[in-house]
Order: structure tokens, then C-alpha cells, then sequence
């Protein structure tokens, strides 16, 4: 496998995990461990990244600690899956921020908290802020493949080829709470849920410019560590959308929100993705996230 990138959880069937099938644990337990002696560090980085790019911003995010799949008990859930009933995924999530995020994981000490962590906490992720992304494989209508390239002017992967993606967003769930002073007693973890699967097509609207009824509904890949950001995990989703790439090319050139983000759209056909780690030069220009999401894919081929 591709070393920027790994694999920290796979769906067990084809068909994916479906939002009924996501739990969500959310406790302080799963916060990131400050270390005092990095804090004043983790300020500066952001300090100084703030001057370079006066674009970026700071906001709560939420921080995976585990994932894991297990049985469902005998009378939970709704029971509406294929072959994927019987069987739940518990995410055990706290609260981080981005400025975390860039002066631990993309920090040029980050492998130094990784030693730490693992030493002295048994979890080479634990001083890590480790917020969780989202990214769709996006299906056109004529069985196209949605990706970006990457703006020189974000943050993470500059120029890059992208899928549509971003964060689930605690605000979005904690409405009305100032976003500096959200804390997890004021999330509803059921709520949680539904902002994760909601947030990676609001990210579809805002950075390709499509209609939300054009989507269906997100069935969750997996989870992908991004070992260029210190193994970030970003949950992986497959979207169908209604519009064929003609229709979905006007859309994005229409402009959306987040329109800055990205400088050109790329179709890629499915049968081409499937073989797309096979494609050096192809895949050399995709971002970790991408690749994960990629990889995924392939790995679970949803029905």
C-alpha cells in the first residue's frame, strides 16, 4: 500500500454502512493530552501560519480517539440494512480545534508527540489533534468520478487532485453556543451522527455548487489515516448524484461558496478508478485523502 496512507477501518460488506448504522460516543476522554511544555509551540506555528495566509481561520472540530465494528445487540437499531445489519460502527469522538490540528499533526514535531504518545500514553495518536475529515467518491450519472484540483492557496495539499470534502462541523450541531465556547455536554450524540453523514454533502454544495437533491443519500466506505499529516483519519463516503458530468461541469464553474478552494474539476471514469493505483502518474498527483478514499473504494466496490 501506498505509505501515505492507510487503512484504520473498512466496511464489512458492499454495502457500506448506512447512518443508521453509526454510533457516536462523545466524552473529554477523548480529547487530545496537551503537553505544557509544546502549548506556547502550538500558538506561534498558528501565529505564523495566520501571517503567511491571513485566509485561514481557527474552528472546533470534532477528534476521533477509535473506531470500531461490533455486533448489534439483539433489539437496537432499526434493522433497515442489507447485509450490513447486525453489524454497528462506534466512533469514540471528543473535541479538537484546527489550530490543534496544524501545530501537532502537520508540526514539524509531530513524529517527536507520536514517540511520546506511544511511550507514554500507549497511543502513538494521543498529543495529536487528530480532527475528523469526510470525502465523497462522488458518481455522476454517467458513471464519472468527481475530483478537484486543489487551490495553491488552502492549507493542506496545495495544487493537489482532491475529492469534495472537509470536516463535520460541532457548531452545526451546537447552534446557538458561540463556536470558542462549545463544549461535548452541549452535543447530542444522535445529532452527531447525522451531522457527519450531512456534512460531506454540504461540502458537495459549497465546493462543487450542487443541488442537494441531486445527491443521494452517503453510505460510509471507511476510514482512511493520512500519514502525511501524522495519520489524520478522514471517514470516506460514496455518493450517487443524479446529474451526469456535463451538467455537473456547468454547475461547478457556476461558482459555489467554497469555489476558492479549487481550480479546475476532473471526471475520472469508474472503471479507470478501479485501477487507478496502478496509474503512477495519475495517482502521484492525488493527495492522501483522495488516495485513501480511493483505496477504499476499491477495497469494498459498493453495490
Amino acid at each position: 500500500m501506498d505509505p501515505d496512507i492507510s487503512i484504520m477501518l473498512q466496511s464489512p460488506s458492499s454495502w457500506g454502512l448506512s447512518e443508521d448504522r453509526v454510533r457516536v460516543e462523545l466524552s473529554p476522554r477523548y480529547n487530545r493530552r496537551p503537553l505544557p511544555e509544546y502549548e506556547a509551540l502550538i500558538a506561534e506555528s498558528w501565529s505564523q501560519r495566520c501571517l503567511l495566509n491571513p485566509w485561514l481561520f481557527n474552528g472546533a472540530k470534532f477528534r476521533i480517539h477509535s473506531a470500531s465494528l461490533e455486533r448489534e445487540e439483539s433489539g437496537e437499531g432499526s434493522g433497515e440494512g442489507r447485509q450490513e445489519s447486525g453489524v454497528l460502527l462506534r466512533l469514540q469522538l471528543g473535541l479538537t480545534c484546527y489550530r490543534d490540528f496544524m501545530g501537532t499533526n502537520w508540526a514539524p514535531w509531530a513524529a517527536v508527540l507520536q514517540q511520546r504518545g506511544l511511550a507514554e500514553l500507549g497511543d502513538s495518536q494521543g498529543y495529536l489533534a487528530e480532527p475528523l475529515g469526510v470525502g465523497a467518491m462522488l458518481l455522476t450519472a454517467d458513471d464519472s468520478f468527481v475530483f478537484l484540483k486543489r487551490s495553491e492557496r488552502v492549507g493542506e495539499a496545495p495544487g493537489k487532485i482532491d475529492i469534495p470534502g472537509g470536516h463535520p462541523e460541532p457548531k452545526a450541531v451546537a447552534v446557538g453556543i458561540p463556536e470558542e465556547c462549545i463544549q461535548l455536554k452541549d452535543l447530542s450524540e444522535e445529532l452527531v451522527v447525522q451531522e457527519l453523514f450531512f456534512s460531506v454533502l454540504a461540502e458537495i454544495r459549497d465546493e462543487v455548487n450542487l443541488p442537494l437533491r441531486s445527491l443521494h443519500k452517503p453510505i460510509l466506505l471507511g476510514i482512511a489515516r493520512n500519514h502525511t499529516s501524522a495519520g489524520r483519519a478522514s471517514a470516506e463516503f460514496y455518493i450517487r448524484c443524479s446529474l451526469t458530468s456535463e451538467e455537473v461541469n456547468q454547475f461547478y464553474w457556476e461558482g459555489g461558496p467554497e469555489a476558492q478552494e479549487s481550480t479546475n474539476i476532473v471526471f475520472i471514469k469508474k472503471e479507470e478508478v478501479l485501477r487507478l493505483e496502478e496509474s503512477a502518474p495519475m495517482w502521484s498527483e492525488l493527495c492522501p485523502s483522495a488516495k485513501g478514499a480511493v483505496k477504499l473504494y476499491n477495497l469494498v466496490q459498493p453495490a
